[in-house]
């Protein structure tokens, strides 16, 4: 990457603009990836963002999130001003594991969205966050300061938070590297005939469902997860499983992939789990994390036993 100067700011346009220019190391890689490398972006979504905006141009030209890029090309660069953040502070409890001056390590409910979306503008983690402290990263942007990983919605426990953009840029690094371990508790349908085993199934999105992920489904990115039998009970199993990759749903998806849906997941349980064992939610909750903190270099390790209404679960499936 060269940065054929270090920018100029655009009066009229109010944007801070400046050139990258290809060079050999970088030939085709993805430019969303290219941009992320540098310091004026420092994520993938924001320069996906930049170029949904069409500010971003290769000689000259409009180009989207997945042209790869050739030596000697000329990357042209428009960064807007912020946007005034809309997200409101909201006094919403928040159990809160760890805090120090860099980072939080916090258990997030099942039903609590991690971040403001389309049709969830209040009540989420973030909300929560700004009434909890003014102290957190802006490389996630307004919407999502301080987000290293995420929760599905009605998934539960263990997150980090970063309180700064160091912590941020550090953990995000430590995230890519598959440094920071997280191990979740699920309870799956049916039983296993190995104790332990591991799925290797890329996953991407489902080309007939929009809202659902799939092995193999469109712009497919490789996904890893480990799994372990810790018990069984009648038809059903309680697995540890650990993440090399992080992909959306990718637990859920693993699991129904090799025919052990999650119980009470209602999106990949094949309408079987509709309110299975008497919940509305599936079964998975984030247990443990494991990571190094960032600035004093120590390993760091959290459990969060299971809230009760999956505990419940399991408590009358030991009875029957």
């Amino acid at each position: 990457m060269h940065l054929g100067n270090r920018g100029t700011f655009n009066e009229e346009q109010k944007t801070f603009e400046f050139s990258l220019v290809v060079e050999p190391e970088s030939s085709g890689q993805r430019i969303d990836a290219f941009l992320a490398k540098n310091p004026e972006i420092a994520s993938r979504s924001f320069a996906q963002n930049l170029i949904e905006k069409s500010l971003v141009l290769v000689d000259g030209k409009k180009i989207d999130k997945n042209y790869r890029l050739k030596v000697g090309q000329v990357i042209d660069v428009a960064i807007p001003p912020p946007e005034p953040t809309e997200v409101k502070p909201e006094a919403i409890p928040l159990d809160i594991k760890y805090e120090d001056g860099d980072l939080i390590v916090l258990s997030k409910p099942a039903g609590m969205v991690v971040h403001p979306a389309y049709g969830h503008a209040t009540g989420t983690l973030v909300n929560a966050l700004l009434a909890h402290t003014p102290e957190l990263s802006g490389i996630g942007g307004v919407v999502r300061p301080g987000i290293i990983h995420r929760l599905d919605k009605d998934t539960s426990g263990l997150m980090i938070v970063a309180k700064n953009d160091f912590s941020h840029q550090v953990l995000s690094q430590e995230l890519k590297d598959r440094k920071i371990k997280r191990t979740y508790l699920a309870l799956v349908h049916g039983r296993f005939k190995e104790r332990k085993g591991t799925v290797d199934a890329p996953i991407g999105r489902s080309p007939k469902f929009r809202q659902k992920m799939a092995v193999m489904g469109t712009a497919a990115r490789e996904a890893v997860s480990h799994y372990h039998v810790l018990a069984t009970y009648n038809n059903y199993s309680l697995v540890s499983v650990s993440l090399e990759t992080g992909r959306t749903h990718q637990i859920r998806v693993h699991m129904k992939y090799i025919n052990h849906p999650v119980v009470g997941d209602q999106l990949y349980g094949s309408g079987r789990s509709k309110r299975d064992l008497g919940l509305d939610r599936q079964f998975l909750h984030a247990y443990k994390l494991e990571f190094t903190h960032p600035r004093t270099g120590k390993r760091m390790v959290f459990e969060d036993k299971l809230p009760p209404d999956l505990q419940e679960v399991l408590d009358k499936l030991k009875r029957s």
